[in-house]
């Protein structure tokens, strides 16, 4: 069974930077999709950015694209968003994702971590 686990969500003042990270466990990822989400208050959750596992091929929301950088380690099983220039409208519930790659990369279905909170003030 598929575990992913986020860690480094935080406060940080808009113009900064964070990094989020997420373990993942349970089976070989070589097929996968993995990826970051988010929900906002009120809002719907929402694509953020993909990498392909095998390959390392990237995907990215126009919203963050030149922003957010994405990359995994194949070693430990992690994959880190790097999240620069953050806004104020970047606030909301991070949540890691996997998926199989048979899918398209935004596909917002497959195993889910429990969500880390980034709150990004004005």
């Amino acid at each position: 069974q598929v575990q992913l686990v986020e860690s480094g969500g935080g406060l940080v003042q808009a113009g900064g930077s964070l990094r989020l990270s997420c373990a993942a466990s349970g089976r070989t990822f070589s097929r996968y999709y993995m990826g970051w989400f988010r929900q906002a208050p009120g809002k719907e959750r929402e694509f953020v950015a993909a990498i392909r596992w095998s390959g390392g091929s990237t995907y990215y929301a126009d919203s963050v694209k030149g922003r957010f950088t994405i990359s995994r380690d194949n070693a430990k099983n992690t994959v880190d968003l790097q999240m620069n220039s953050l806004k104020p409208e970047d606030t909301a519930v991070y949540y890691c994702n996997a998926h199989r790659d048979g899918w398209a990369p935004d596909a917002g279905f497959g195993s889910w971590g429990q969500g880390t909170q980034v709150t990004v003030s004005s």
